[in-house]
């Protein structure tokens, strides 16, 4: 899928995060003429800058907030990946408005100097947490995708086009929980669980990685990608790292859900899988089907029932092993 950043100018936000690591890594494989990262972390882009010895890739240090500065970095871009966000929960739910204004006023500033600038196409990382928010991270994100579906009503026939792209935990992103009960592990202390029921969606860099190739190849604007993924019973995941290895239950947190939801129930009716049934796509409107020929391949999803990692397909524990040898 490479072939859709040849000779393009690509432009990453939030790069230097751990999707931002990856996708750099990736994108460079490919014919892209220029890669840009922008961020705010100076230490980190000087690591990256150490990692990646490739003359293609540039960096911006800058914030999201700042529209004028995000005017001055999209000059001559074609293509954007949005991947700044305030993500921990508890440090949104105690500083509200620091999130609303990176991830609210900030992805307004991002659509608003895509149109001005004439960007081809923008993709924006959004998460399960945006599908019935019941905390501050999930309503934001939750407007995120708004934004940016509502968009495209704002650029003319073949301008500016934005979509999303919704994906579950990252497998060994920073905060996560698996590197933290690895550690624990190796200290030697009992492994901290908030509910023995609670479930989630896993997905690998690599995977989150592809899903936004596969948005830049296949989006008409106005999409949420979602991909196909399994889910996980977090016990299982504690006992898969050491079984011998006590559990405390600790109990829910505020804005923490028991399962997650990849789409609604309301969004069904207006999703469909495409023809390998490896992702899904969710429209505004069922009348928007007939645009995606070349990918649909029916456009009842499920029978109108919602995705949740409550009802998926659980991974096996041979595959939980496999996953976090990886990490290790």
């Amino acid at each position: 899928m490479g072939y859709i950043f040849k000779d393009k100018k690509v432009l990453i936000i939030g790069g230097t995060g751990s999707f931002g690591h990856q996708f750099i890594s990736r994108i460079l494989e490919t014919e892209v003429k220029k890669v840009y990262c922008f961020s705010r972390d100076e230490l980190k882009q000087f690591e990256m800058r150490q990692k990646f010895e490739d003359k293609r890739l540039c960096f911006f240090i800058g914030d999201i907030r700042d529209y004028d500065r995000l005017l001055m970095a999209f000059k001559g871009i074609d293509y954007v990946i949005h991947a700044a966000a305030l993500k921990q929960v508890p440090a949104c739910e105690f500083n509200p408005f620091e999130a609303i204004k990176t991830n609210i006023i900030g992805a307004q500033n991002i659509i608003q100097a895509a149109i001005e600038r004439g960007v081809r196409k923008v993709i924006a990382l959004s998460t399960d947490k945006a599908v019935a928010p019941i905390n501050l991270y999930g309503a934001t994100k939750l407007c995120m995708e708004k934004l940016f579906i509502a968009a495209n009503n704002y650029v003319g026939e073949g301008n500016t086009k934005f979509s999303c792209v919704r994906y579950g935990n990252v497998i060994g992103s920073r905060g996560s929980v698996i590197p933290l009960w690895l550690k624990a592990e190796k200290e030697d202390k009992e492994f901290l669980l908030t509910d023995i029921e609670m479930t989630r969606f896993w997905i690998t860099l690599d995977q989150a990685v592809n899903m936004v190739f596969i948005g830049f190849r296949s989006m008409l604007g106005s999409e949420v990608f979602v991909p196909w993924l399994k889910a996980i019973k977090m016990v299982n995941l504690a006992k898969a790292i050491n079984s011998k290895r006590p559990i405390k239950i600790i109990g829910i947190r505020p804005g923490e859900k028991i399962h997650e939801t990849l789409i609604s129930l309301e969004e069904s009716s207006r999703a469909f899988s495409n023809i390998d049934g490896d992702f899904y796509v969710i429209v505004p409107d069922k009348k928007m089907f007939s645009r995606y020929r070349n990918l649909q391949i029916n456009t009842d999803f499920e029978d109108y029932r919602e995705y949740s990692s409550n009802n998926a397909d659980y991974l096996k524990e041979k595959e939980i092993k496999e996953m976090i040898e990886c990490l290790k």
